[in-house]
């Protein structure tokens, strides 16, 4: 007979299965391996993972949830669409959080902000640099005639980016709003996926380093500038 030991057991294997498919899962969305609007089949992954349905089942509505998945009656569940109404949606409410949080800041400091409160955003900036420095690197090791970028780690560019978006909410101090802004999460890194056609990554670089030196003096206009610039990028290029 299963003691309550052996159902917690259960269950947390349950949960770790659920997680581990559920990552992996993301990671072939958010890597554009799984494309818009891609079905995704619980007999398949099950058999592709190795697990039940009812745990695939699970993850699918953890991605759901992210709005990574949309589930539809009469259709089953598949990657989101990402389209023109999803895109807008979203960078509305990024300009909601981020003009907020950098209205904050300026609020609290005037015209002269510490050097500490944008130095986890410059930290970020230090990060893609190493990135584009591994780049070259492995560029200039390869073979003669590799394009600019074709050695960029850019999964791990999204996320650096999606971090210094969040550094600047989180240097507003404002719990509420950080904690929104965190929850669009695995969103925000579909969005930068289906932006990045638009960007070499020196140019991202530049636009995010002349971003934050104009925060301090323009503040919410200088924020809200930008993501109309990413948002008319993805938008005209469809």
């Amino acid at each position: 007979m299963p003691t309550p030991a052996d159902d917690q057991v259960s269950s947390a294997s349950t949960g770790t299965a659920v997680d581990r498919v559920a990552g992996l899962v993301r990671a072939e969305i958010l890597s554009g391996v799984r494309g818009p609007d891609t079905p995704l089949r619980e007999e398949a992954a099950a058999e592709q993972f190795g697990v039940s349905r009812h745990t695939v089942r699970a993850a699918f509505q953890r991605l759901v949830a992210e709005r990574l998945a949309v589930a539809e009656a009469y259709r089953g569940v598949r990657v989101a669409s990402f389209d023109r109404a999803h895109v807008i949606a979203l960078q509305q409410l990024r300009a909601a959080l981020e003009v907020e949080a950098v209205r904050i800041l300026g609020e609290r400091h005037g015209e002269v902000w510490p050097e500490g409160a944008l130095a986890p955003a410059g930290g970020v900036l230090a990060e893609l640099d190493r990135v584009a420095e591994l780049a070259a690197e492995a560029r200039d090791d390869g073979e003669e005639g590799a394009g600019a970028d074709e050695h960029v780690d850019w999964l791990e560019v999204e996320r650096l980016h999606a971090d210094f978006h969040h550094a600047i909410v989180v240097a507003s101090a404002s719990p509420r709003i950080i904690e929104a802004h965190a929850a669009l999460g695995s969103e925000l890194l579909l969005f930068l996926l289906h932006v990045r056609p638009h960007y070499t990554l020196e140019s991202l670089i530049d636009e995010h380093r002349a971003l934050l030196e104009q925060l301090p003096a323009r503040g919410p206009a200088a924020l809200r500038e930008h993501l109309e610039h990413s948002t008319r990028l993805l938008l005209g290029g469809r």
